[in-house]
């Protein structure tokens, strides 16, 4: 199989995103399929920060292992680093967000800093910052998975490179869900072109990483990007459990979670089987 083929059987891997998204242009949902989407993508996001740090963290056991310290030291602070800067980052991020929105709410009518602020790119809303925030997650995440397919491939393991296609597109028709589930929370209805745009961040990255992958293979870069992957997904978890409380359906948010690590590990399964 040819590395053009690899790279396209990649894109299609990453591009079935693109299967779940659609549900954020649902009209009016209820407030229960509202609470039922939220927490169901809680539910597969907690299963995306195990599994990335699982993974995150093989190379570094396999070091303690064997007593390769130099490799075990590099990789943990790199590893601490990306979970850093991707949990604690991200804070900082929504805080100087707020600030801003909370700036533009307060300039006077009529003041000469309003046409400033018109002028200005419009300001996101709460759900469209968790949107967006997930899709970069996920994204991290995928460009990762892109590595995995394309070490596969340059290593002449093309069996194991096809079953990872295959186990990670049919991981990311459920991250979908995930992203644009604060857009259905707060009864947002994001456009065609917004959700291009998300779906591009989130499922773009595993074409990417394909092709890099089958160039160069590094457990130090991985182990970067699964570190920011992890700690960007653990925070938008939670943003999602805050507004999960809100809505008091606990019955149904715990139910919902619960359906979410389901589809977690069964769309994952594929790719334990594929010895990945």
């Amino acid at each position: 199989m040819s590395s053009a083929h690899i790279a396209l059987l990649g894109a299609i891997a990453g591009f079935t995103i693109y299967l779940g998204l659609p549900i954020g242009r649902l009209r009016k949902p209820t407030p229960r399929l509202k609470g039922g989407l939220n927490a169901v993508a809680i539910g597969i996001l907690l299963f995306l920060v195990w599994d990335v740090l699982t993974h995150a963290w093989e190379p570094i056991d396999e070091g303690l292992s064997k007593h390769h310290w130099g490799p075990v030291a590099t990789g943990g602070l790199v590893l601490a680093a990306g979970l850093g800067i991707g949990l604690v980052g991200l804070v900082h991020y929504d805080a100087w967000i707020a600030r801003r929105r909370q700036a533009a709410a307060g300039t006077p009518a009529g003041s000469g800093e309003a046409s400033t602020t018109e002028s200005a790119p419009k300001i996101r809303s709460q759900a469209s910052s968790l949107a967006l925030m997930i899709a970069t997650g996920i994204g991290l995440h995928n460009f990762a998975e892109g590595l995995a397919i394309g070490n596969s491939a340059a290593q002449g393991e093309l069996s194991l490179a096809v079953l990872l296609i295959i186990g990670f597109g049919l991981h990311n028709a459920t991250e979908g869900f995930g992203i644009v589930a604060p857009l259905a929370a707060e009864g947002e209805r994001p456009t065609w072109t917004t959700l291009l745009w998300l779906g591009l961040i989130g499922g773009g990255p595993t074409f990417l990483g394909t092709i890099v992958g089958q160039h160069l293979v590094n457990d130090t870069l991985s182990i970067a990007f699964l570190g920011l992957a992890a700690g960007s997904i653990l925070y938008v978890v939670i943003e999602l459990l805050a507004v999960a409380r809100k809505t008091g359906l606990k019955t149904l948010t715990t139910w919902g979670i619960f359906v979410g690590l389901l589809l977690g590990f069964a769309t994952d399964a594929v790719v334990t089987a594929a010895g990945a």
